[in-house]
Protein backbone atom coordinates (compact mmCIF):
# COMPACT_ATOMS: atom_id res chain seq x y z
CA UNK A 1 0.00 0.00 0.00
CA UNK A 2 1.27 3.51 -0.76
CA UNK A 3 2.53 5.45 2.23
CA UNK A 4 0.03 8.02 3.48
CA UNK A 5 1.00 11.52 4.61
CA UNK A 6 -0.97 13.31 7.28
CA UNK A 7 -2.36 16.40 5.60
CA UNK A 8 -2.64 19.79 7.15
CA UNK A 9 -5.69 20.50 9.25
CA UNK A 10 -8.83 19.95 7.23
CA UNK A 11 -10.66 23.11 6.21
CA UNK A 12 -14.29 23.85 6.78
CA UNK A 13 -16.72 22.08 4.46
CA UNK A 14 -17.73 23.89 1.31
CA UNK A 15 -20.80 26.01 1.72
CA UNK A 16 -23.37 26.61 -0.92
CA UNK A 17 -22.30 29.70 -2.84
CA UNK A 18 -24.56 31.65 -5.14
CA UNK A 19 -23.05 31.87 -8.60
CA UNK A 20 -24.94 34.96 -9.62
CA UNK A 21 -23.86 38.42 -8.60
CA UNK A 22 -25.93 40.19 -6.03
CA UNK A 23 -27.33 43.52 -7.15
CA UNK A 24 -25.03 46.25 -5.91
CA UNK A 25 -23.85 49.64 -6.99
CA UNK A 26 -20.34 50.43 -8.18
CA UNK A 27 -18.30 52.81 -6.11
CA UNK A 28 -17.49 55.53 -8.62
CA UNK A 29 -15.70 57.76 -6.15
CA UNK A 30 -12.42 55.90 -6.44
CA UNK A 31 -12.15 55.84 -2.65
CA UNK A 32 -11.72 52.67 -0.62
CA UNK A 33 -13.78 52.94 2.56
CA UNK A 34 -11.55 51.85 5.42
CA UNK A 35 -12.87 49.15 7.74
CA UNK A 36 -13.40 49.98 11.37
CA UNK A 37 -9.99 50.01 12.97
CA UNK A 38 -8.70 47.44 13.75
CA UNK A 39 -11.69 45.76 12.09
CA UNK A 40 -14.16 43.37 13.66
CA UNK A 41 -15.39 39.90 12.71
CA UNK A 42 -19.04 39.19 11.98
CA UNK A 43 -19.25 37.14 15.18
CA UNK A 44 -17.19 34.80 17.31
CA UNK A 45 -18.12 31.79 15.18
CA UNK A 46 -16.42 33.04 12.00
CA UNK A 47 -12.81 33.95 11.15
CA UNK A 48 -11.69 37.40 12.22
CA UNK A 49 -11.18 38.46 8.59
CA UNK A 50 -14.92 38.03 7.96
CA UNK A 51 -16.47 41.38 8.87
CA UNK A 52 -20.13 42.39 9.18
CA UNK A 53 -20.59 44.10 5.80
CA UNK A 54 -22.00 42.06 2.86
CA UNK A 55 -19.54 41.40 0.02
CA UNK A 56 -19.86 40.38 -3.61
CA UNK A 57 -16.66 38.41 -4.30
CA UNK A 58 -14.97 37.53 -7.60
CA UNK A 59 -11.90 35.59 -8.70
CA UNK A 60 -10.35 36.52 -12.05
CA UNK A 61 -8.00 33.73 -13.13
CA UNK A 62 -5.56 34.40 -15.95
CA UNK A 63 -5.74 30.72 -16.87
CA UNK A 64 -7.95 28.08 -15.33
CA UNK A 65 -7.28 25.08 -17.53
CA UNK A 66 -4.85 22.97 -15.51
CA UNK A 67 -5.14 20.91 -12.36
CA UNK A 68 -3.27 23.42 -10.17
CA UNK A 69 -5.83 26.11 -10.95
CA UNK A 70 -8.77 23.76 -10.41
CA UNK A 71 -7.55 22.80 -6.96
CA UNK A 72 -6.73 26.44 -6.18
CA UNK A 73 -10.30 27.33 -7.18
CA UNK A 74 -11.55 24.65 -4.78
CA UNK A 75 -9.39 26.15 -2.03
CA UNK A 76 -10.84 29.59 -2.82
CA UNK A 77 -14.43 28.35 -2.60
CA UNK A 78 -13.70 26.56 0.67
CA UNK A 79 -12.23 29.73 2.16
CA UNK A 80 -15.05 32.10 1.20
CA UNK A 81 -17.56 29.53 2.48
CA UNK A 82 -16.26 30.34 5.96
CA UNK A 83 -17.62 33.90 5.71
CA UNK A 84 -21.42 34.39 5.70
CA UNK A 85 -20.87 38.01 4.67
CA UNK A 86 -19.84 36.85 1.19
CA UNK A 87 -23.19 36.98 -0.56
CA UNK A 88 -22.09 35.90 -4.05
CA UNK A 89 -19.15 34.46 -5.95
CA UNK A 90 -18.14 34.91 -9.60
CA UNK A 91 -15.27 33.30 -11.48
CA UNK A 92 -13.64 34.06 -14.83
CA UNK A 93 -11.00 32.17 -16.83
CA UNK A 94 -8.70 34.30 -18.96
CA UNK A 95 -7.64 31.22 -20.95
CA UNK A 96 -4.03 32.49 -21.21
CA UNK A 97 -5.29 35.39 -23.36
CA UNK A 98 -4.21 38.73 -21.94
CA UNK A 99 -6.98 40.66 -23.65
CA UNK A 100 -9.61 38.28 -22.32
CA UNK A 101 -8.12 38.48 -18.83
CA UNK A 102 -8.31 42.29 -18.99
CA UNK A 103 -11.86 42.15 -20.31
CA UNK A 104 -12.82 39.72 -17.53
CA UNK A 105 -11.67 42.17 -14.86
CA UNK A 106 -13.51 45.03 -16.54
CA UNK A 107 -16.66 42.92 -16.72
CA UNK A 108 -16.52 41.94 -13.06
CA UNK A 109 -16.11 45.58 -12.05
CA UNK A 110 -19.02 46.61 -14.26
CA UNK A 111 -21.23 43.93 -12.72
CA UNK A 112 -20.56 45.16 -9.22
CA UNK A 113 -17.84 43.02 -7.68
CA UNK A 114 -16.76 44.54 -4.37
CA UNK A 115 -13.79 42.26 -3.59
CA UNK A 116 -11.65 41.00 -6.46
CA UNK A 117 -8.79 38.47 -6.29
CA UNK A 118 -6.70 38.14 -9.46
CA UNK A 119 -4.09 35.64 -10.69
CA UNK A 120 -2.32 37.97 -13.16
CA UNK A 121 -0.60 35.42 -15.44
CA UNK A 122 0.46 38.12 -17.89
CA UNK A 123 2.33 40.02 -15.18
CA UNK A 124 2.77 43.75 -15.76
CA UNK A 125 0.46 43.67 -18.78
CA UNK A 126 -2.37 43.30 -16.24
CA UNK A 127 -1.42 46.36 -14.19
CA UNK A 128 -3.67 48.90 -16.02
CA UNK A 129 -6.72 46.68 -15.50
CA UNK A 130 -5.91 46.18 -11.83
CA UNK A 131 -5.34 49.91 -11.36
CA UNK A 132 -8.66 50.69 -13.06
CA UNK A 133 -10.53 48.28 -10.77
CA UNK A 134 -8.83 49.75 -7.72
CA UNK A 135 -9.65 53.32 -8.74
CA UNK A 136 -13.26 52.29 -9.29
CA UNK A 137 -13.41 51.44 -5.60
CA UNK A 138 -13.19 47.66 -5.90
CA UNK A 139 -11.00 45.96 -3.29
CA UNK A 140 -8.37 44.48 -5.60
CA UNK A 141 -5.85 41.81 -4.52
CA UNK A 142 -3.57 40.15 -7.10
CA UNK A 143 -1.65 37.11 -5.93
CA UNK A 144 1.30 34.85 -6.77
CA UNK A 145 2.49 36.54 -9.99
CA UNK A 146 3.67 40.13 -9.59
CA UNK A 147 1.89 42.66 -11.82
CA UNK A 148 4.32 45.41 -10.91
CA UNK A 149 2.91 48.58 -9.38
CA UNK A 150 2.44 49.29 -5.69
CA UNK A 151 -0.11 48.40 -3.03
CA UNK A 152 -2.17 51.43 -2.05
CA UNK A 153 -1.58 53.03 -5.44
CA UNK A 154 -2.46 50.39 -8.04
CA UNK A 155 -4.28 47.80 -5.92
CA UNK A 156 -5.03 47.17 -2.27
CA UNK A 157 -2.54 44.39 -1.53
CA UNK A 158 -0.35 41.85 -3.35
CA UNK A 159 -0.26 38.38 -1.80
CA UNK A 160 3.19 37.09 -2.61
CA UNK A 161 5.47 34.19 -1.87
CA UNK A 162 9.26 33.95 -1.98
CA UNK A 163 9.89 32.15 -5.25
CA UNK A 164 13.56 32.99 -4.95
CA UNK A 165 13.60 30.73 -1.88
CA UNK A 166 12.21 27.92 -4.04
CA UNK A 167 15.20 28.27 -6.33
CA UNK A 168 17.55 28.24 -3.34
CA UNK A 169 15.97 25.03 -2.03
CA UNK A 170 16.15 23.39 -5.46
CA UNK A 171 19.78 24.38 -5.97
CA UNK A 172 20.90 23.25 -2.53
CA UNK A 173 19.34 19.87 -3.22
CA UNK A 174 20.83 19.70 -6.74
CA UNK A 175 24.32 20.16 -5.32
CA UNK A 176 23.79 17.03 -3.23
CA UNK A 177 21.97 15.02 -5.90
CA UNK A 178 24.54 15.81 -8.62
CA UNK A 179 27.59 15.74 -6.32
CA UNK A 180 28.44 19.23 -7.55
CA UNK A 181 28.59 18.45 -11.27
CA UNK A 182 26.09 18.20 -14.13
CA UNK A 183 23.80 19.82 -16.71
CA UNK A 184 20.45 21.27 -15.61
CA UNK A 185 17.44 22.02 -17.82
CA UNK A 186 15.17 24.65 -16.27
CA UNK A 187 11.50 24.84 -17.29
CA UNK A 188 9.22 27.78 -16.45
CA UNK A 189 5.79 29.16 -17.20
CA UNK A 190 4.84 32.07 -19.48
CA UNK A 191 7.56 34.34 -20.80
CA UNK A 192 8.84 36.90 -18.27
CA UNK A 193 6.58 35.75 -15.42
CA UNK A 194 7.88 36.77 -12.01
CA UNK A 195 7.66 33.28 -10.48
CA UNK A 196 9.95 31.49 -12.92
CA UNK A 197 12.38 34.41 -13.05
CA UNK A 198 12.73 34.53 -9.26
CA UNK A 199 13.24 30.77 -9.05
CA UNK A 200 16.07 30.99 -11.57
CA UNK A 201 17.65 33.85 -9.65
CA UNK A 202 17.45 31.82 -6.46
CA UNK A 203 19.19 28.87 -8.11
CA UNK A 204 21.89 31.15 -9.51
CA UNK A 205 22.60 32.57 -6.05
CA UNK A 206 23.60 29.07 -4.92
CA UNK A 207 25.07 27.57 -8.07
CA UNK A 208 27.38 30.53 -8.71
CA UNK A 209 29.84 28.80 -6.38
CA UNK A 210 29.51 25.47 -8.23
CA UNK A 211 31.05 26.11 -11.67
CA UNK A 212 30.69 22.46 -12.70
CA UNK A 213 26.89 22.70 -12.64
CA UNK A 214 25.68 24.26 -15.89
CA UNK A 215 22.29 25.26 -17.30
CA UNK A 216 21.45 23.97 -20.76
CA UNK A 217 18.65 25.24 -23.00
CA UNK A 218 17.21 28.72 -22.94
CA UNK A 219 17.88 30.78 -19.83
CA UNK A 220 16.48 31.91 -17.53
CA UNK A 221 14.08 29.09 -18.49
CA UNK A 222 12.39 27.20 -21.28
CA UNK A 223 8.88 28.61 -21.73
CA UNK A 224 6.10 26.03 -21.21
CA UNK A 225 3.15 28.30 -20.27
CA UNK A 226 2.50 25.75 -17.51
CA UNK A 227 0.85 23.60 -20.16
CA UNK A 228 1.36 19.82 -20.30
CA UNK A 229 1.35 19.57 -24.11
CA UNK A 230 3.88 22.38 -24.48
CA UNK A 231 6.04 20.86 -21.74
CA UNK A 232 6.14 17.58 -23.68
CA UNK A 233 7.28 19.46 -26.78
CA UNK A 234 10.04 21.22 -24.86
CA UNK A 235 11.26 17.98 -23.25
CA UNK A 236 11.25 16.09 -26.58
CA UNK A 237 13.25 18.86 -28.26
CA UNK A 238 15.73 19.07 -25.37
CA UNK A 239 16.36 15.32 -25.39
CA UNK A 240 17.12 15.49 -29.09
CA UNK A 241 19.45 18.47 -28.66
CA UNK A 242 21.35 17.72 -25.44
CA UNK A 243 23.00 14.30 -24.99
CA UNK A 244 23.52 14.94 -21.28
CA UNK A 245 20.74 16.28 -19.06
CA UNK A 246 21.52 15.38 -15.46
CA UNK A 247 18.69 17.28 -13.79
CA UNK A 248 15.48 19.14 -14.55
CA UNK A 249 13.97 21.95 -12.50
CA UNK A 250 10.41 23.06 -13.11
CA UNK A 251 7.65 24.91 -11.30
CA UNK A 252 4.92 22.54 -12.52
CA UNK A 253 5.61 18.93 -11.60
CA UNK A 254 2.33 17.59 -13.01
CA UNK A 255 3.15 18.76 -16.52
CA UNK A 256 6.65 17.30 -16.32
CA UNK A 257 5.30 13.91 -15.22
CA UNK A 258 3.22 13.76 -18.39
CA UNK A 259 6.49 13.98 -20.36
CA UNK A 260 8.13 10.90 -18.82
CA UNK A 261 7.30 8.66 -21.83
CA UNK A 262 9.57 10.90 -23.93
CA UNK A 263 12.58 9.68 -21.95
CA UNK A 264 11.79 6.04 -22.69
CA UNK A 265 11.23 6.85 -26.36
CA UNK A 266 14.62 8.54 -26.48
CA UNK A 267 16.29 5.66 -24.62
CA UNK A 268 17.20 8.00 -21.75
CA UNK A 269 17.00 7.66 -17.99
CA UNK A 270 14.81 10.17 -16.17
CA UNK A 271 17.27 12.55 -14.48
CA UNK A 272 17.17 14.13 -11.03
CA UNK A 273 14.13 16.39 -10.70
CA UNK A 274 13.46 19.36 -8.42
CA UNK A 275 9.96 20.77 -8.69
CA UNK A 276 6.61 21.29 -6.93
CA UNK A 277 4.72 18.30 -5.57
CA UNK A 278 2.06 16.47 -7.61
CA UNK A 279 0.42 13.11 -7.01
CA UNK A 280 1.03 12.08 -10.63
CA UNK A 281 4.72 12.80 -10.23
CA UNK A 282 4.96 10.85 -6.96
CA UNK A 283 3.09 7.86 -8.39
CA UNK A 284 5.23 7.83 -11.53
CA UNK A 285 8.32 7.98 -9.32
CA UNK A 286 7.04 4.98 -7.37
CA UNK A 287 6.37 3.11 -10.59
CA UNK A 288 9.88 3.85 -11.87
CA UNK A 289 11.37 2.78 -8.55
CA UNK A 290 9.43 -0.50 -8.59
CA UNK A 291 10.75 -1.12 -12.11
CA UNK A 292 14.34 -0.53 -10.99
CA UNK A 293 14.62 2.93 -12.57
CA UNK A 294 14.48 5.16 -9.51
CA UNK A 295 15.53 8.78 -10.00
CA UNK A 296 16.26 11.43 -7.35
CA UNK A 297 13.24 13.66 -6.65
CA UNK A 298 12.76 16.76 -4.51
CA UNK A 299 9.59 18.85 -4.23
CA UNK A 300 8.37 21.96 -2.52
CA UNK A 301 4.70 22.40 -1.64
CA UNK A 302 2.59 23.29 -4.67
CA UNK A 303 0.86 25.99 -2.57
CA UNK A 304 -2.63 25.43 -3.96
CA UNK A 305 -3.94 26.95 -0.72
CA UNK A 306 -2.26 30.29 -1.44
CA UNK A 307 -5.45 32.00 -2.73
CA UNK A 308 -6.91 31.54 0.77
CA UNK A 309 -4.62 34.31 2.02
CA UNK A 310 -5.67 36.51 -0.90
CA UNK A 311 -9.34 35.84 -0.06
CA UNK A 312 -8.74 36.73 3.59
CA UNK A 313 -7.08 40.02 2.67
CA UNK A 314 -9.71 41.03 0.11
CA UNK A 315 -12.78 40.04 2.14
CA UNK A 316 -11.43 41.65 5.32
CA UNK A 317 -11.01 44.97 3.56
CA UNK A 318 -14.40 44.80 1.86
CA UNK A 319 -16.41 43.49 4.83
CA UNK A 320 -14.82 45.50 7.64
CA UNK A 321 -13.07 42.48 9.14
CA UNK A 322 -9.64 42.21 10.70
CA UNK A 323 -7.03 42.48 7.94
CA UNK A 324 -4.41 39.69 8.15
CA UNK A 325 -1.02 40.86 9.34
CA UNK A 326 0.82 39.18 6.49
CA UNK A 327 0.50 39.16 2.72
CA UNK A 328 3.30 36.59 2.28
CA UNK A 329 2.50 32.90 1.86
CA UNK A 330 5.45 30.82 3.15
CA UNK A 331 7.44 28.38 1.03
CA UNK A 332 8.25 24.92 2.36
CA UNK A 333 10.08 21.79 1.27
CA UNK A 334 7.71 18.84 0.91
CA UNK A 335 9.32 15.61 -0.40
CA UNK A 336 12.89 14.37 -0.73
CA UNK A 337 13.69 10.91 -2.07
CA UNK A 338 17.26 11.17 -0.79
CA UNK A 339 16.61 12.06 2.85
CA UNK A 340 12.91 11.29 3.27
CA UNK A 341 12.54 14.68 5.00
CA UNK A 342 10.23 16.40 5.66
CA UNK A 343 8.31 13.64 3.83
CA UNK A 344 9.26 10.73 1.63
CA UNK A 345 7.91 10.77 -1.92
CA UNK A 346 4.29 9.69 -1.51
CA UNK A 347 1.83 8.35 -4.06
CA UNK A 348 -1.64 8.72 -2.52
CA UNK A 349 -3.98 6.09 -3.98
CA UNK A 350 -6.99 7.84 -2.42
CA UNK A 351 -6.47 10.84 -4.70
CA UNK A 352 -6.69 11.24 -8.49
CA UNK A 353 -3.41 11.39 -10.37
CA UNK A 354 -3.90 15.10 -11.06
CA UNK A 355 -4.31 15.92 -7.34
CA UNK A 356 -1.79 17.42 -4.92
CA UNK A 357 -0.92 15.67 -1.66
CA UNK A 358 0.12 19.02 -0.14
CA UNK A 359 -3.32 20.59 -0.72
CA UNK A 360 -5.27 21.54 2.41
CA UNK A 361 -8.51 20.24 0.86
CA UNK A 362 -9.92 16.93 2.01
CA UNK A 363 -9.66 14.08 -0.49
CA UNK A 364 -13.37 14.36 -1.29
CA UNK A 365 -13.22 18.11 -1.84
CA UNK A 366 -10.10 17.84 -3.98
CA UNK A 367 -11.74 15.15 -6.12
CA UNK A 368 -14.78 17.42 -6.55
CA UNK A 369 -12.56 20.37 -7.50
CA UNK A 370 -10.82 18.35 -10.21
CA UNK A 371 -14.01 17.14 -11.90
Amino acid sequence: MPTQIVRRTAVACLGVLALTLAACSINTTGHHPAPAVPGRPLNADVPSWCGPNPVSFALADGFGGNNWRKVALGETKAEIAKCPSVTSFSYTDGQSNTQKAVSDIQGLVAKGAQALVVFPDAGQAMLPALRSAYRAGVITVPYRISPGGRPGTDYDAFVSTDFRQVGVLWAQWLVKALHGKGNVLNLGGPSANSQSLAEYQGMQSVLATYPDIHFVGNTPYEVTNWDAAQTQQVITAALAKYPEIDAITTDFGSALASSFPAFAQAGRQIPAIATEDANQLACDWQQQKDAGHEFPLFTVSSQNAMPRLAVDNAVARASGGVIPRSTVYPQSAFEDSLSGMPHPVTCDAALPMDAFVSSSLSAADQIAALQ
